[in-house]
């Protein structure tokens, strides 16, 4: 599949870094890169920067493909969306990595935490912590001046409503290019993805597969059989779905054949796609969007 048509020249297709295990996250990145994967989105949340940075620059050179030919995402986690924290940020995740630049670099969500080194401030009763004296936007002007000084190439959003994306957008000096989103036929989110196709953002949608949560979209009536009936896995279907309508997506293939598995995609006959959009279930498994603390939660038949 071709590179999404977008100014930026994000890959339709991206390898999602959060794994746990830190040996698994070298094998699977290195996988992913040998399978075609060319874009590879983290995060300091996921803990892991210094391993898919260690899996990048033996797959580099191992397979002779050049950085500039990889597109790299990172991630400011909530504990750092004070101005004064945001630049040593991006330079501890830049370091890990072992890169000199990053093509993107996204606030993970708009819920600004207790500063410090505690990922996840709690008080004691066991609730997170927020900082309510900063706002995305003191945030969002400190992310500007990263681009200002050329240590990335392009900023953006993950896990925010519509009415957050459309407030920075309007009044950011450097506009958002990338916004980060759960999206899958049980969420759609079409009105912030009409808002990022006018506005030239990509969409960049997570949880394409639904986390893989069983009973779920990997075993939906009309996503089975669509799959069977063009000669495809369920997952596939899925994928090329979320390419058709036009967004990036992320997958965290963890074996070589599962990520050759999801980087074989292709657009849908248009019923097939047409049947997928009919679909009428909404759900979201990730509430990350509201609280700022990742996760989610299963559907319950």
């Amino acid at each position: 599949m071709e590179p999404i048509n977008n100014k930026i020249g994000m890959p339709v297709l991206g390898f999602g870094t959060l794994i746990p295990d830190p040996v698994l996250t070298v094998s699977a990145t290195i996988d992913a890169l040998e399978a075609g994967f060319r874009h590879f989105d983290c995060a300091e949340r996921y803990q892991n920067e210094r391993e898919v940075g260690k899996a990048l620059h033996e797959g580099l050179a191992t397979t002779g493909i050049k950085r500039e030919e990889i597109f790299v995402t990172g991630k400011l986690w909530n504990t750092n969306h004070r101005p004064d924290r945001v630049e040593a940020a991006f330079e501890a995740s830049l370091e890990r990595l072992g890169l000199d630049y990053m093509d993107a670099y996204l606030i993970h969500t708009p819920f600004a935490f207790q500063p410090g080194d505690d990922q996840d401030p709690r008080d004691e009763n066991g609730h997170t912590i927020y900082d309510h004296e900063i706002t995305s936007s003191d945030t969002w002007r400190t992310m500007e001046n990263l681009v200002d000084d050329g240590k990335v190439r392009h900023i953006g959003l993950s896990d925010v409503s519509l009415e957050i994306l459309s407030s920075i957008y309007q009044s950011a000096r450097i506009k958002p290019t990338v916004v980060q989103i759960e999206s899958h036929p049980y969420l759609p989110e079409t009105e912030l993805l009409n808002f990022c196709k006018e506005n030239d953002i990509v969409f960049l949608a997570f949880a394409p597969l639904g986390h893989g949560i069983r009973p779920g979209l990997l075993e939906d009536p009309t996503i089975l059989k669509i799959a069977v009936r063009i000669g495809k896995t369920p997952a596939q279907v899925l994928l090329g779905w979320a390419a058709q309508r036009g967004t990036a997506l992320l997958t965290t293939p963890k074996t070589k054949a599962r990520a050759q598995e999801n980087f074989d995609v292709d657009f849908l006959p248009q019923d097939a796609f047409d049947e997928i959009n009919s679909i009428q279930i909404r759900q979201r498994y990730n509430q990350v969007v509201k609280t700022g603390v990742p996760g989610f939660i299963a559907r319950v038949d």
